[in-house]
């Protein structure tokens, strides 16, 4: 491990152990919330991997459903999120904290600086282990501010619940609920690029100069961060296995930024920058297949068929749901089981 990330893991868990106790106590509790009077909310998910981003698309929805006049500000990381946003009309202010507060001090005090001068009525932080989420909701002066937790003793009993895009929807619901809006206890919604009609016409373009129109398409992503990417045999016997099962389809890689394939780019491929060209891209295909990572979300959001391989990563937490959606464990599945699945999101 190397020392930047060792300092990093240490700074991790120092910030966390400052700020646990942030928004322990509810002092919005018992009183009761007019959502029509809600015109501006602050989403607090200051990350930005594309994957976890993608992932806060279901919580948007739901905030845009119950408040239904609001704006929503939303406080990330990076540079995607005007990307990831762009169709969602009701997303007004991205507000970005720098990857390296330390390096951009002013910057960084400028972000605080922003939060705490917008008037908001509702603050909410999206995942409760995170450190500037809890801090930008606490900073805020929102009157009603969610910090993602739970009160003590509360278990909320849903079979999806440990979903990273279900749960802050789970634990908004029930916060509402102690302030006087009822659960409609409505399914999550899907993550959601919202891609246009024009988009998603120029992604079939781009597909079809690629493979032959005339048939339906798999495609797989072969790459992933650290752990998470298998490793070139593992996917030369599986890319052999998908060309003997499936000799009617087109099957195709999508490469990553870093142009690399870990089947030696045997198959035709597609390579962009663009996350929503490659999202209207993988909107056309009847199935993707990857490993767990922003591309697998992407896929996701972009409503395509997904199969999500996971070996290191949490499956329940992570895996794509929706669109006849699966998460498959490589650690006791094998190829047969991959195939199986595949063929049979093929069927619907």
């Amino acid at each position: 491990m190397s020392n930047l990330k060792k300092v990093n893991i240490v700074r991790r868990s120092l910030m966390r152990t400052l700020t646990k106790n942030i928004g322990s106590a509810n002092n919005s509790k018992g009183e009761r919330i007019d959502t029509s009077k809600i015109k501006k909310v602050l989403i607090c998910r200051p990350n930005g991997r594309l994957g976890n981003l993608l992932l806060i698309t279901p919580l948007i929805q739901e905030v845009t459903a119950t408040f239904p006049n609001c704006k929503i500000d939303v406080f990330v990381k990076g540079t995607l999120a005007p990307i990831v946003f762009e169709k969602y009309d009701n997303v007004d202010k991205i507000i970005h904290l720098p990857k390296k507060p330390f390096k951009e001090l002013v910057k960084y005090f400028k972000v605080w600086t922003l939060i705490r001068k917008q008037k908001y009525d509702v603050a909410i932080n999206v995942d409760q282990n995170s450190s500037s989420g809890r801090l930008g909701v606490k900073f805020s002066t929102a009157k009603y501010k969610f910090f993602g937790n739970l009160p003590e003793g509360v278990t909320l009993e849903h079979k999806d619940y440990d979903h990273i895009a279900k749960y802050p929807v789970y634990n908004f619901r029930h916060y509402l609920s102690e302030v006087g809006i009822e659960d409609k206890n409505e399914p999550i919604a899907l993550l959601d690029l919202k891609l246009s009609e024009a988009e998603i016409a120029n992604g079939k373009q781009i597909l079809d100069k690629i493979i032959d129109p005339s048939k339906r398409s798999i495609a797989i992503f072969t790459y992933a961060t650290g752990e998470k990417c298998y490793k070139p045999t593992w996917w030369a016997e599986f890319y052999s296995a998908l060309k003997n099962e499936f000799p009617d389809e087109n099957i195709f890689e999508v490469l990553p930024v870093e142009n690399v394939s870990q089947i030696d780019f045997q198959a035709p491929s597609f390579y962009s920058k663009d996350v929503r060209e490659i999202g209207s891209v993988l909107a056309n295909v009847a199935v993707f297949v990857g490993a767990d990572s922003g591309i697998m979300h992407l896929s996701s959001a972009s409503k395509a068929p997904t199969a999500g391989l996971f070996s290191v990563s949490n499956l329940k937490k992570y895996e794509p749901y929706g669109n006849g959606s699966v998460g498959l464990d490589t650690n006791v599945l094998g190829i047969p089981d991959f195939i199986k699945a595949i063929k049979e999101i093929l069927k619907k």
